[in-house]
């Protein structure tokens, strides 16, 4: 029986791949672990796998179509009945969309999934999060050189490109992560954003946003590309390693900071991706930090 640490972490997108690693990993290290999955029976398959290989019977199951912002207010008001304390948030669930489709919120899907449902679960955790300090909030992004489209975020003038919404949509992930560093300053909680590297996948389907070239090398080359239990250690090193503890608002990569994309260092812009989420979630705005630049 593995020896719990007292320590509460909460994983999107748990029931397979990185998440899954992710999950896998923490709970072998004794921390109570909340999965989030979309389906039910695949996160119920997922969490049994994962007690059975560690032992581990501090594990919860959460299930929630993270595109439905009603589905995150329950899963956030599930949390915070369940967990007295949060001590870590990882963002980690995304997905691509290879034509537009818009949620019954009537926003479109890569958006609602890859950046404006991390924005509205941290919201709706934070104060559990503040109360559990020091805690951290880990967004799993990506590394595409690209910028968001401020007057079209939800692709509704421009032909909608599958890659270019991903990319952009997760983009979505620096900008919050910067400002929400800027605002959670002195609070004890720390938000980092982490690039686990290109692995195997399943993101999207096959024809999801890794897109053709990837495809082709992970049928090619599948065992050159590292598994999700290899990227999750980038993950691990950002969520769990004291090194980290005290760094708030960076970019990491394999273990050291990554210059972000242009646009996500323009302070102004962060704040203005922020004042659209907030008008798209329909939350309360959280007082704003120093108007400074932080680390790339």
């Amino acid at each position: 029986m593995v020896t719990m640490n007292g320590k509460t972490a909460l994983i999107t997108g748990a029931n397979s791949g990185l998440g899954k690693a992710l999950a896998l990993a923490l709970a072998h290290e004794g921390w109570r672990v909340g999965l989030v999955a979309r389906n039910a029976e695949r996160g119920a398959a997922a969490m049994a796998e994962i007690a059975a290989a560690t032992g581990n019977q501090e594990l919860h199951l959460f299930v929630a179509d993270l595109v439905e912002q009603t589905e995150i207010h329950r899963l956030a008001a599930e949390v915070n009945a369940q967990f007295a304390q949060l001590h870590l948030l990882i963002n980690n669930a995304a997905t691509a969309y290879p034509t537009r489709q818009l949620s019954s919120d009537g926003i479109e899907c890569a958006l609602a999934v890859n950046h404006l449902a991390p924005f509205l679960l941290t919201h709706l955790l934070l104060e559990r999060l503040k109360a559990s300090a020091p805690a951290r909030i880990v967004t799993v992004g990506t590394r595409m050189n690209t910028a968001l489209e401020f007057n079209d975020l939800q692709w509704e003038r421009r032909r909608y490109r599958q890659q270019q919404a991903y990319g952009q949509s997760k983009l979505g992930n620096l900008h919050f992560t910067f400002e929400l560093a800027r605002r959670l300053d002195g609070s004890g909680v720390t938000a980092n954003c982490v690039f686990p590297g290109v692995f195997r996948s399943n993101l999207g389907g096959t024809d999801g946003a890794q897109g053709w070239f990837w495809t082709l090398v992970a049928a090619v080359l599948g065992w050159a590309l590292p598994t999700p239990e290899q990227a999750a250690l980038r993950v691990l090193f950002v969520a769990t390693h004291p090194l980290v503890g005290g760094i708030s608002g960076t970019y990491f990569g394999n273990r050291k900071p990554l210059r972000a994309p242009a646009q996500a260092l323009d302070v102004r812009a962060n704040r203005q991706l922020w004042r659209a989420s907030e008008m798209l979630t329909g939350i309360l705005p959280l007082a704003p930090g120093p108007l400074r630049q932080l680390r790339p």
